[in-house]
């Protein structure tokens, strides 16, 4: 099982640096890592807010998401709730024919036991998470990577589908030449077990002016 994020970011980012100097240089310059993984993840809620989120950017993703929110009681995401919601009133809302079927179906494979609940996640190891997962229609491995990261503190993910990721890597050690996932987790091995970590300095990299921001993932 891996476990949440280590409390103390400092400590990882001092193992990275010292594992790999390329990557010092993008720590000294960033600062502290921010990751803030939540006290309880509810899959259900954070999924479609990631299916909503799709192809979207900033505000107009929000302001879809909040219409659907307000189409439930007490604006809370629980599947039955979300099934019994007429497909009008949510196509109204803003969410397209294929969101709204994916929606459908992740809402159908909770009910069903398809995903875990919230008591079994913490025993699950990633690759169980992202296979259950995945079975969700509209639901990838990228996908999957930012609930581990960012909503279950999972310490050791390397998201190699990431274009952002192979952008940085890219700049960082191969002078602006491709990159293939592989050779992102060959050389990955010396950040071991900080992946997310690494990761997430790497995003920074990119813009080491402004916060980070998860990357929106081509989808349905």
């Amino acid at each position: 099982m891996t476990p949440p994020l280590p409390v103390d970011l400092t400590a990882a980012a001092r193992v990275l640096a010292e594992a790999d100097p390329v990557l010092a240089g993008v720590i000294g310059r960033a600062g502290p890592c921010e990751i803030a993984p939540a006290a309880r993840v509810d899959l259900f809620a954070a999924l479609l807010r990631s299916i909503t989120y799709q192809q979207l950017h900033g505000r107009a993703a929000e302001t879809i998401h909040g219409r659907v929110l307000a189409l439930l009681p007490r604006k809370a995401a629980k599947p039955a709730a979300f099934q019994a919601v007429p497909d009008e009133a949510l196509r109204a809302a803003g969410l397209s024919a294929n969101k709204l079927r994916a929606i459908r179906d992740l809402a159908e494979k909770c009910l069903d036991g398809t995903l875990p609940p919230a008591r079994e996640i913490p025993g699950m190891n990633d690759a169980e998470l992202i296979s259950r997962l995945t079975a969700v229609r509209g639901i990838g491995t990228w996908t999957v990577h930012m609930l581990l990261i960012f909503h279950l503190g999972r310490p050791d993910v390397m998201p190699v589908g990431d274009y952002a990721i192979r952008k940085a890597f890219s700049l960082l050690y191969r002078r602006g030449r491709a990159v293939t996932p592989e050779s992102i987790l060959r050389h990955a091995r010396r950040w071991q077990p900080y992946r997310s970590v690494a990761s997430w300095y790497l995003w920074r990299s990119l813009d080491a002016d402004q916060a980070i921001r998860l990357p929106e993932e081509p989808g349905i």
